[in-house]
């Protein structure tokens, strides 16, 4: 359902979009052996990609957040030691790449990193390395957003 300011994404259609997001990165031939889910965002596709993919090593990770004079910035990756090695077969994962900036901060401490998305807006897409679906560049509600 799409209002004009926002895009509600429903349960089963977040499932898809990210079942059809693991058909992708099969075809990408790499053998993935470790997930990276971006807390919070990044914490149910990364459970339904560990499934979809068969992948058991899974950890998450979190961005620390500073409230600046006006604006909230994301500033770095909270605790990175605890996430272990991440190289080229390591999966990272989040809902949205919505203006990359996540995905940049995220790039900075693990360069290696192959970056995924569920959904990428225009201005974001280009900072991940595969996402499952483009969404117009508008305000996103997700499932957990909302009570049914």
């Amino acid at each position: 359902m799409l209002q004009s300011d926002k895009i509600f994404i429903k349960w089963d259609d977040f499932h898809q979009d990210t079942k059809d997001l693991c058909a992708k990165i099969k075809t990408t031939g790499i053998p993935f052996n470790k997930i990276v889910a971006i807390s919070r965002g990044g914490l149910f596709p990364a459970g339904i990609a560990a499934y979809e993919l068969g992948i058991r090593d899974c950890t998450v990770v979190n961005i620390a957040t500073y409230v600046g004079a006006a604006h909230l910035k994301l500033d770095e990756v909270a605790h990175p030691e605890t996430v272990g090695k991440v190289d080229e077969h390591t999966l990272i994962i989040d809902d949205v790449a919505d203006q990359g900036q996540t995905v940049r901060v995220m790039r900075r401490t693990f360069p290696k990193g192959y970056y995924a998305t569920v959904y990428a807006k225009p201005v974001g897409k280009s900072d991940v390395d595969i996402f499952g679906r483009e969404l117009e560049d508008k305000w996103i509600v997700f499932p957990w957003d909302v009570d049914e």
